[in-house]
């Protein structure tokens, strides 16, 4: 993941500013907050100033995805060139909905908040929508997801962790 993001960093530092920046990679699938945060800080953004713009980048895309994913899905599975791809996220994502699927709202919480591979965000969003949780309860686990990841990678890409321990 560091080097799509110092790739997305170099490239294009150079025509939008350091925020668009970050809140544009903040916004991706895969990169996500942790991405953004990571970038803010190669590109030396203070902390106060990146968390709320890579915050509010990660949680663009949740409502739409919990209103929309299934029907886009479906349409995808129409379309002989996108079904393998529609086939594929499902499986993917249903694929690491076990926590989920056991815990709901929790497990949906923490599987958006413990910034790991393949979690986040956008897959949550996903495999709530497929597991058809709530919308207000998957917007609500999804939030405080954020607001965890927010947490751990503020501490691991400011090096906050260093400074309490010293």
């Amino acid at each position: 993941m560091t080097s799509l993001v110092e790739w997305f960093t170099a490239t294009l530092s150079d025509y939008i500013s350091r925020e668009m920046v970050i809140f544009l990679i903040s916004m991706m699938p895969i990169l996500e907050l942790r991405g953004g945060l990571l970038a803010a800080s190669l590109l030396d953004v203070s902390i106060l100033t990146a968390v709320p713009i890579c915050v509010i980048g990660n949680i663009i895309p949740i409502p739409f995805i919990l209103l929309f994913i299934k029907k886009i899905l479906q349409w995808m599975k129409k379309v002989k060139l996108f079904a393998p791809v529609a086939l594929w996220l499902e499986k993917k994502a249903m694929g690491k909905s076990d926590q989920i699927k056991k815990y709901e709202f929790w497990g949906l919480v923490l599987f958006v908040g413990i910034p790991l591979p393949g979690t986040g965000a956008w897959t949550g969003s996903l495999i709530a929508s497929l597991l058809d949780i709530d919308i207000r309860k998957a917007s609500l686990a999804c939030l405080l997801g954020v607001a965890i990841a927010t947490v751990i990678m503020a501490i691991v890409s400011y090096g906050l962790l260093g400074a309490i321990i010293s």
